[in-house]
């Protein structure tokens, strides 16, 4: 594999990294800024915004620039997207950082898989990509607990600056590395992605994305500072967010081999009848420190496993709904993940804002439950229209 890959997959780590650390550090920053939990959940809700608006929009906008001169060009907007929350005076600072970076992610993205597979020959370019996306997967398990413990110890603001000097080295390494040379087919138009979203059978797969997604986020937004209500330290918090992106890790494995074996409707009403399981039993032991960690245990387990059926499942719709534009399919499911966490973090602000902190799980498990009846629902129409439930996503999951 080529070192290109190495700049490609520290890029996804430190993204990933900015994406999710904000979560452990969300009293940390209330506190400092003297605002309250809802207003700093504000920061995850508004990052995950501009995600879902860079990725189809400036995707399409930036359609006909050189790979190489894109990629730099988005790596130094992360830079500078972390490097002013390091230095944001005020909240509303803050704020614009995170959506410049959201941003530069969206399009980082769009692009990435593009890139890493003109890396490889053609029958290297499944491998090329997880490589890529193990970037995400390592951020989950390292950058966030470390860089939740630099904020705890040492200030919020530091993370920022360290995660803006990760972005910094894969800047570097990309200039270096990724050659100029990059084929690439421009992406699809505004216009191409707007006839997509007319598709009512693909806009049920958006739906249930982003609610059965968003749904875990209601209460995710604030584990901190609902850990530290059940007598958590501040530094312990960094520890649990480490036993959930192990945790993540291993249910994003099993949650592919689930879609594989079963078919991707099947496995998605399982993992979301378990999300909302877990959800739910955590409104319980969320008071008792040893039972709360194990159930953020059993959610990390389920909160991303339903990403590969998800991803598979929108593809195999748009191979028989719009198979001129499948790779527009899939783009836009990723906007309505990051929809889902946009819309998740302000309700969740609501919650707490109007009914309190331990009120967000069992609401989120509510919320995943709509995402399993429409889950219920696509079945039922694959059904109707003679799709093989384990046929569902034949054929998809190199695409991924």
């Amino acid at each position: 594999m080529p070192i290109a890959l190495l700049a490609l997959t520290i890029s996804a780590f430190a993204i990933g990294t900015t994406e999710f650390v904000i979560v452990g550090l969300l009293p940390t920053v209330a506190a400092d800024l003297q605002i309250s939990l809802p207003s700093a959940g504000l920061l995850v809700s508004l990052y995950a915004l501009g995600v879902a608006i860079g990725a189809p929009v400036l995707t399409a906008l930036t359609g006909r620039l050189p790979r190489k001169t894109l990629l730099l060009g988005l790596m130094a907007l992360f830079t500078l997207g972390n490097l002013l929350a390091w230095q944001a005076p005020g909240y509303s600072s803050l704020v614009a950082a995170r959506i410049l970076t959201g941003l530069a992610h969206g399009v980082f993205f769009s692009i990435g898989s593009t890139i890493a597979t003109g890396l490889v020959p053609k029958e290297k370019a499944a491998s090329a990509i997880a490589i890529m996306f193990t970037g995400l997967t390592v951020a989950l398990v390292t950058g966030v607990p470390l860089g939740t413990f630099i904020g705890q110890h040492f200030g919020w603001r530091e993370t920022f600056l360290a995660v803006s000097a990760l972005g910094a080295i894969a800047f570097v390494v990309s200039l270096l590395f990724v050659p100029r040379n990059i084929r690439h087919t421009p992406p699809a138009s505004l216009a191409q992605q707007f006839r997509v979203l007319a598709q009512p059978r693909l806009l049920l797969v958006y739906a249930k994305t982003a609610i059965g997604y968003g749904g875990s986020f209601i209460p995710f937004t604030f584990l901190a500072p609902i850990l530290q209500q059940a007598g958590f330290s501040a530094g312990a918090v960094g520890w649990v967010m480490l036993v959930y992106g192990v945790s993540v890790a291993v249910g994003n494995l099993w949650g592919g081999r689930l879609a594989d074996r079963k078919g991707p409707v099947a496995a998605l009403k399982i993992i979301f009848a378990l999300l909302a399981a877990v959800l739910l039993l955590f409104q319980f032991t969320a008071p008792h420190p040893w039972l709360a960690v194990g159930t953020v245990l059993l959610w990390g387990a389920v909160a991303f496993g339903n990403v590969p059926g998800l991803q598979v499942y929108v593809v195999s719709q748009a191979e028989r709904h719009t198979p001129q534009a499948i790779d527009v399919a899939s783009g836009l499911n990723i906007a309505a993940f990051n929809l889902g966490i946009a819309f998740a973090a302000w309700a969740g602000g609501l919650v707490v804002t109007h009914l309190g902190l331990m009120h967000t799980p069992w609401i989120g498990a509510g919320v995943v439950l709509v995402a399993l009846a429409l889950t219920y629902w696509s079945g039922r129409l694959d059904a109707r229209d003679g799709v093989p439930a384990r046929m569902a996503g034949k054929g998809t999951a190199l695409a991924h």
